[in-house]
Parts: C-alpha cells; structure tokens; sequence
C-alpha cells in the first residue's frame, strides 16, 4: 500500500489509529469518517464492527484505505446500528503483509454476549501470554499481539464484560489504548502509563472515543477530554459516561514521539497545538544549532512545522525548496533498479530556481537509516545548492520503540552505530544537527528540561530508557542499555 510518508522506507511507522461511536443514527458512517482521519496511522488495512437490535453484531475489514473501501454504500448498509467501532492498521505485531485475520477489530462470543475490540500499542509480554493460553486451550485466529486479550477476557471468571476487559488488561504489559464494544456499551481504557493516545468527544445526543482530536473534527465532534491514564471509561445510553479506575496509579509516560511526527499537527495533545510544539523545535533547533545559511527548508510534510519556527528564530528566509507530488501512489512502472532509484523523485522533487546558488538548511523530523536522507542532499546538490546543511526535529533515533511503532533492529538505527559527526561524513552533508533532548521537552512544555530521575514522557527511542521492560524482546536476545551507555 502507499504509504503516508513519502519516504516509506526511512521511517518509523505509526502505530495504529482507534475510533468508536454510540448513540448516533448510522454510527459506522460516522466511524468511517473518523478513521479517514486517522489513515496516517495506519495505511495496511481498516476494519469497523458495528451492532443493532434487529441484526446484532456485523463486522467488515478490508485491505487498503479507507476511502477505498469504507465510501461503499452497499457496504455501509451492512453496518447498521447506533454503536460501532473502527480501526486502521499498520502491522507492528504479527506477521507483515497480506492476512486479513490480523485486521482489526476482533469479535469474541461470551456467554454475557458478544464485544469487539481495537487495539492500539503493543504488548510486550505477549509471546508469554500466548504460549500459556494455547497449553490452555485457547485457539487463536490471529497472529496479532492484541488477540491475547480477547482470549484473557474468555478466560476471565468476571459477571460482565467491562469486568472481564478489566482482569485481562491486568495481565497485560506494555502501551495499550483499547476501544471495544459490547451490544450496548462503548468501553475506552488507556494503559496506566499512558504511552498512547485516547480522547473523548461528544456529538450530537451520543458520543465519541478517538486517538487524535482531528478525528472528532470530521464528524463535528466536541472535544471534552483526554482519558487520563489508567482510566477505563464505560458510555452507555442509560449511564452516561461512567469512569473507573482499574489498575495501580503510576505516573504518566505519554509517547513524545507522538509530538514529534506521529500525530496530525492540527490536533491537540495535553491540551497543546500538536503544529504549535513541532514549530517551537524549530525555534529550539535555531538556538541550539545556528549556522549562516541563505534559505530553510522543509523536507515535506512533517518537517514544515519546524522548518517554520528555524526561519522565524534565525531569520533566515523560509522557502519551499522541495515541493511533494500530493498524487504519488504506488509506483506504476516496474520497479528495476533504474527506477527505484528515481524512487524519491517520483515523490518529490526540487524547486530549482529557488535552491540554485543558496547556501540550504534542510529541515526534517527525524533521521532513521538516513537512505532517504542521503538522497535529499544529492538532489538538492544536483539542483545548484552551494550548502547542505541538516536539521533535525528529534534527537538521534538509536533505539527501537516495542510499544506500537514499527521500528527496525537496533543495528539498523544509523544513531545506534555512528556519533553525529560519523553520521555527517555518512550523509556527506556540510553540517548535521540533532535537538536536544532537553530542547525537545523544552519545546512540549517542560521548561527545565528533561527529568532523568523521572522523565516526564517515554522517549525511548532517543534515550533507551523503557518504562515497561520489554520482556518477550529480551528472552530474544535484546539488550537493554547498560551504565556506560
């Protein structure tokens, strides 16, 4: 499938995006409409269940996006009733590829009756959790780390099924956002660490549970809150919203890379402008890391932001340098080598008449394996530039993230294996320069800093600090960092 970045190979993959909707006439219509603005978290595939009176619980998953399947009429009518939930996926656990088993949500029939479930996270402990429910008898129909709970919530000895998500979630670990349905319950729960997203929204007489707040915009939606970590909340047409508070309080490690890159800029994140924060790591990046330049320039889309606030702090002109082909799909001609290699052009391709001669600071959001970064600067030198100069929106990327990112082996992370200077004589480039960590929480809000006793968010993936011991990685092999690290 196309991805939603155009530079699908050098970077990390979102997670996956959670929506659901009660109270509302056609509720999957609505569910549709949120997960289309959730497709970049997940481009592989989407899924919607949906429950009425008269025909119970229906369900649909499809490969694809979601205006490519989810626009279907024929299709929509099959999914009636005044609750359903969705999910868009990009595979994180489970086999990769094509295996619509592993599409979201999953349907289970208890003896209460039936509920559905989508996932957003991963769970670090599920390889254990699997080998223990197959001795036990469990049958599994996926190869998706989320299934596990399905099968805890089978097992659980709880009256209902709100009680039974919650005995299974405590088995749990890892980063979980869940939003499932009963017949007449919407269920949102967000793990206690709080590493991945979940917002409530109201419209109309029913109500709404998301990932990001843009989703709650499509379907005019009004944003009421974050569900707080550790929070389970129970909406029904009887009861209202009801919260519960099911596991141990622990303090938050919210996923700052949603900041950085993962999340829509137009949505809100604990009560900030998503667009506003990444322009503020621009103006930190320009304190942090000035250089004589003639022109800044965003690799797009996610680099905008940045690119924005480094011009404004250094007062160097902004420019868009590189400009995207918004109608580039899959590659339509057959990929030899020739062809892959004019890959990036056919994504994106330079102004030449504004970057000839210029002296250029690059502004992108993150360096992964840095192939696409080297492709960049050739052609932007192919284009006349007399400088190349790298900024980047996130400190160095040297360690795999296990709580729902798709991120490669550790050897492959260019931060796990090279200084910055090594990185700079690696992408050829007259300048490379990272934020700092402590700029980066300068710039979600933390005016000290970051905490090291106690960080304020989970940023793994830059400092190798896991709040949650990847346990089924770790009988793997992986190592976690040691002291001189």
């Amino acid at each position: 499938m196309p991805p939603a970045h155009p530079f699908d190979d050098d970077k990390l993959k979102e997670e996956c995006g959670i929506f659901g909707v009660i109270g509302v006439t056609d509720a999957s219509n609505f569910v549709a409409l949120g997960l289309h603005a959730l497709q970049h978290r997940g481009q592989e595939a989407g899924g919607i269940v949906s429950h009425d009176a008269e025909h119970g619980f229906n369900s649909a998953r499809r490969f694809g996006y979601v205006r490519d399947n989810f626009t279907s009429q024929s299709l929509m009518q099959t999914l009636p009733g005044p609750l359903a939930i969705g999910h868009v996926r990009y595979s994180t656990a489970g086999s990769k590829g094509a295996q619509i088993r592993d599409v979201q949500p999953f349907f289970g029939e208890f003896s209460m009756g039936g509920a559905a479930i989508a996932h957003n996270g991963n769970i670090t402990n599920a390889d254990a959790l699997r080998r223990e429910l197959i001795e036990r008898g469990s049958i599994f129909q996926s190869s998706s780390d989320s299934e596990c709970i399905i099968h805890l919530m089978a097992r659980s000895l709880q009256r209902n099924i709100p009680e039974r998500m919650e005995d299974a979630l405590r088995r749990v670990e890892g980063a979980f956002s869940v939003v499932a349905m009963t017949r007449s319950k919407l269920i949102g729960v967000r793990d206690p660490l709080g590493v991945r997203p979940l917002v409530l929204g109201k419209v109309a007489d029913g109500w709404v549970l998301s990932s990001e707040t843009c989703a709650l915009d499509i379907i005019g939606a009004e944003y009421v809150r974050e569900i707080e970590p550790g929070e389970m909340v129970v909406i029904s047409a009887e009861h209202g919203v009801e919260s519960l508070r099911p596991f141990r309080p622990q303090k938050s490690r919210f996923c700052i890379f949603e900041h950085v890159y993962f999340s829509r800029p137009d949505s809100i994140i604990g009560n900030r402008s998503v667009y506003e924060t990444r322009r503020q790591i621009g103006v930190e990046l320009a304190r942090e890391a000035p250089v004589d330049a003639d022109l800044v320039c965003p690799v797009p889309d996610s680099g905008t932001p940045a690119a924005i606030g480094f011009a404004h702090e250094s007062g160097i002109p902004y420019g868009m340098g590189i400009v995207r082909n918004q109608y580039m799909g899959r590659t339509f001609i057959e990929p030899t080598e020739q062809i892959r290699n004019m890959g990036v052009r056919l994504k994106l391709n330079v102004n030449r008449a504004l970057i000839k001669g210029k002296r250029v600071i690059l502004v992108d959001d993150s360096v992964v394996r840095g192939t696409t970064s080297r492709k960049i600067k050739e052609m932007i030198l192919d284009a006349g530039a007399a400088e190349v100069h790298f900024r980047i929106a996130s400190p160095p990327t040297a360690w795999p993230c296990f709580y729902g990112v798709d991120t490669p082996q550790r050897e492959k992370l260019l931060a796990a294996t090279m200084t910055e200077e090594q990185m700079r004589d690696h992408l050829q480039v007259d300048s490379l320069r990272f934020v700092s960590l402590d700029g980066l929480y300068r710039a979600v809000g933390e005016v000290e800093g970051r905490n090291p006793k106690q960080p304020q968010y989970c940023d793994a993936c830059f400092s190798g600090d896991y709040p949650v011991e990847p346990s089924d990685q770790i009988k793997k092999g992986f190592k976690l960092k040691t002291a001189a690290e």
